[in-house]
């Protein structure tokens, strides 16, 4: 599994350190990793794109880009129950797209892809409107038979 964080660039990890690191990035807690440098293509480079461009369809205020984003397939974990599906997302998503200003901003700090290079997960700081943190954000991302990453869950925290 190759892993990216911000902060201290990539790292490898393997066997029962892999397991206890994806539970770790789930939960939310902040990894470190040794460095090696990045090659171009890569797909945790490529998810870490795809998430920040995620994030910048909330702050330029674009809802069609926002759902482009999700797998037919997706799930976003909200209250009491999961929404199930790019329709449901989006209707219980549309008012966060309402008005000129964002109400929250997300970017990622952890980037860890597996060795099949078809899943990953992001994760990262939720911030309000006037930049104070308001949690975490996890997302699990899929490389579709298109090539295309997608989002297939999404929880906050």
């Amino acid at each position: 599994m190759r892993v990216r964080t911000s902060w201290r660039g990539w790292g490898r990890v393997s066997g029962s350190a892999e397991l206890l690191l994806v539970a770790g990035v789930t939960a939310g807690a902040t990894l470190g990793a040794a460095s090696v440098s990045a090659q171009d293509g890569d797909a945790a480079s490529v998810v870490e794109a795809r998430e920040i461009a995620f994030a910048q369809t909330m702050a330029d205020r674009d809802f069609d880009a926002f759902l482009s984003f999700l797998s037919p397939e997706a799930v976003f974990f909200a209250g009491d129950r999961p929404l199930r599906g790019p329709d449901e997302i989006g209707r219980a998503w549309a008012q966060f797209f309402e008005g000129p200003e964002a109400p929250f901003s997300w970017s990622p700090d952890v980037v860890a892809v597996l060795e099949s290079g078809d899943l990953a997960l992001s994760s990262g700081s939720v911030l309000t409107a006037s930049g104070e943190l308001a949690g975490r954000f996890n997302t699990v991302w899929r490389r579709d038979d298109d090539g295309r990453w997608r989002v297939v869950f999404d929880k906050g925290s």
